[in-house]
C-alpha cells in the first residue's frame, strides 16, 4: 500500500516502564479533515455524553479516539503521523487505550492493523454503534442529531446527507462513505431547532453534495424546501450553503437565497476545472459553456452573491494551454473566493488508471501561480469595501483584535473581518454592524458603525 511512509521504528519496545493510569477515565476526540469530520466527531462526543463518559475534544484524556482523514495524501499522512504520536505515548504509559475511526480507518483498516498494532481498535464511518460499544457505551437512538459542538457557540454545521453517487474520476469518498443518503427535512428542522437553543445563530449546510439533497429520500431534489423548513426556525439568522456539484444544480435555491434574509448570498460550489476535455476525463458531467451559464444565473438571480469554488491542479493530462485557460478562465468569473490543491492520484479511484503524468513540482507552481491571481482579485473586491458597513458575526477574540465575519465568507476558509480589541469593545457570538476602514488580499480591518 502506497498510503503512507514505512515507519521503521514505530513497533520497536520503548526502554521506559510502561505505568497504567489510575485516574478516572476521561475520552479525548481528535478530528482531522474536513467539517463533515467534525460534525461526526461532535455525534460521538454527544452519544457519550448522553451516556454519562467524561469527554473532551482535543484536550487531555487517557483514552484517545482519533477521527482521521483519508481525502488526499497530505491528509492521509497527518492522520497516519497523529496515530503513530497517539501509538508512542501509550507504549509509555501516557494513555491506556487508542482507538481510530473516520475516513483512513474506513478505507485502510487491514493495513493499518498491520502497520499500526498499538491501536485497540480500527472503526469504519459507519460504524459508530460498534465504537460507543468498544468505549463502554450504548447507541442511542433517540438522540436525534443532538451532539456536543466544538465550534465558536455561534454557529454549527448541519450535515444534510452522508455518502455520495457522483463518479467523479479523481474521487475516494464514495469508497469511505458509501452512497447518497439523504436525511429527512423534518429530522434536519429538530435538529436544527435543538441547535439553536443551545445559542447557535448560524447553520452550515455541508454533505458530500448538497444539490443531490432529496433525490434518493423524496424522488426529487428538495434543497429548497429544506433551506424553507430552518428559516423557519426561531433564533437561526444566517443559513450557509456548502459543496453543490454544478451538474443537475436545483435552480429553486437561487429563489430561496434571494427571497430568503436568513440565507446568506453565498454558495460554495466546488467546479474542479474548465477544460472540457479534462471535465470528461473527471466525470464531471458538464461542460465549460454549461459552468459559465450556470454562474451567469447565479448573478442575475442574485446579484451580491459571493460564490467560492476549488479547483484541481495537476490532473492526468492537464497541459499548459489546459492551465491557461483555466487561469484566463478565472480572471473572467472574478470568484469572491477561490482555493486549488493539487490533484493526488488515489487508488481504486478511475483516475488510478490515467498516468500522473504532471509532476509534483509543476502541479504546486500551478497552485501558487492560480493563487496569486485570485489574491489580487480578492484584493480589488476588499477595496471596494472600504468604507461601506457591513453586518458581521464575531467569532472570537484573538490577542488584541475581536475576529468576525461578512454574510460572505465562511469559518476557517474565507475573508475575515479584524477590530482593534484595544480600542472597541464587542461580543463574542453576536452580530455587529462594522464600518469597514481598511482592506488587504483576503481579510478586512473595521470599527464598530457609528
Amino acid at each position: 500500500m502506497n498510503v503512507f511512509p514505512i515507519i521503521e521504528n514505530h513497533q520497536k519496545a520503548t526502554n521506559n516502564m510502561r505505568t497504567k493510569s489510575t485516574k478516572k477515565n476521561k475520552i479525548n476526540v481528535v478530528t482531522l479533515g474536513c467539517s463533515k469530520n467534525i460534525y461526526d466527531s461532535e455525534v460521538l462526543m454527544g452519544q457519550l455524553k448522553a451516556n454519562d463518559k467524561d469527554v473532551v475534544h482535543e484536550q487531555q484524556g487517557n483514552i484517545v479516539v482519533v477521527n482521521t482523514c483519508g481525502f488526499i495524501d497530505n491528509a492521509k499522512e497527518e492522520s497516519v503521523n497523529t496515530i503513530l504520536s497517539f501509538a508512542e505515548q501509550k507504549k509509555t504509559g501516557q494513555i491506556d487505550k487508542l482507538f481510530v475511526t473516520g475516513c483512513l480507518s474506513e478505507r485502510y483498516k487491514d493495513d493499518l492493523e498491520v502497520e499500526i498494532p498499538d491501536v485497540d481498535d480500527y472503526f469504519g464511518t459507519t460504524d459508530l454503534p460498534l465504537l460507543l460499544k468498544a468505549l463502554g457505551a450504548d447507541y442511542r437512538h433517540e438522540l436525534l442529531g443532538e451532539r456536543l459542538t466544538t465550534t465558536p457557540k455561534n454557529y454549527a454545521y448541519l450535515k444534510i446527507s452522508e455518502g455520495c453517487d457522483r463518479p467523479c474520476s479523481f474521487c475516494a469518498i464514495p469508497l469511505m462513505r458509501g452512497a447518497h443518503r439523504s436525511k429527512p427535512i423534518e429530522d434536519l428542522a429538530k435538529e436544527a431547532q435543538g441547535l439553536a437553543k443551545n445559542g447557535v445563530k448560524e447553520l452550515i449546510i455541508i454533505a458530500q453534495d448538497s444539490t443531490y439533497y432529496g433525490l434518493d429520500l423524496y424522488k426529487k431534489r428538495r434543497l429548497a424546501d429544506l433551506l424553507r423548513a430552518l428559516t423557519a426556525v426561531d433564533g437561526i439568522e444566517w443559513i450557509r450553503l456548502h459543496y453543490a456539484f454544478p451538474s443537475g444544480f436545483p435552480e429553486d435555491v437561487l429563489e430561496v437565497i434571494a427571497a430568503e434574509p436568513k440565507v446568506c448570498s453565498y454558495i460554495d460550489i466546488p467546479l474542479q476545472h474548465i477544460s472540457d476535455h479534462l471535465l470528461k476525463s473527471m466525470r464531471r458531467g458538464t461542460t465549460q459553456e454549461k459552468t459559465t451559464a450556470l454562474l451567469q444565473r447565479f448573478r442575475a438571480a442574485v446579484p451580491e452573491m459571493a460564490i467560492r469554488t476549488s479547483l484541481i491542479l495537476g490532473y492526468p493530462g492537464e497541459t499548459e494551454a489546459d492551465f491557461e485557460l483555466l487561469k484566463t478562465w478565472v480572471k473572467e468569473m472574478r470568484f469572491e473566493r477561490l482555493g486549488c490543491f493539487q490533484y493526488s492520484h488515489e487508488e481504486n479511484t478511475h483516475a488510478y488508471t490515467l498516468v500522473d503524468d504532471v509532476p509534483a513540482e509543476v502541479k504546486q507552481a500551478r497552485v501558487n501561480e492560480l493563487m496569486e491571481i485570485q489574491a489580487h482579485i480578492s484584493w480589488e473586491k476588499n477595496q471596494a469595501l472600504v468604507g461601506k458597513t457591513l453586518r458581521c458575526v464575531i467569532d472570537r477574540k484573538e490577542g488584541n483584535r475581536f475576529v468576525g465575519r461578512t454574510e460572505f465568507d465562511s469559518p476557517d476558509v474565507d475573508n475575515e473581518v479584524w477590530v482593534d480589541a484595544r480600542e472597541h469593545y464587542l461580543k463574542v457570538g453576536d452580530f455587529a454592524n462594522l464600518t469597514i476602514t481598511a482592506a488587504q488580499d483576503f481579510d478586512l480591518e473595521a470599527v464598530p458603525a457609528q
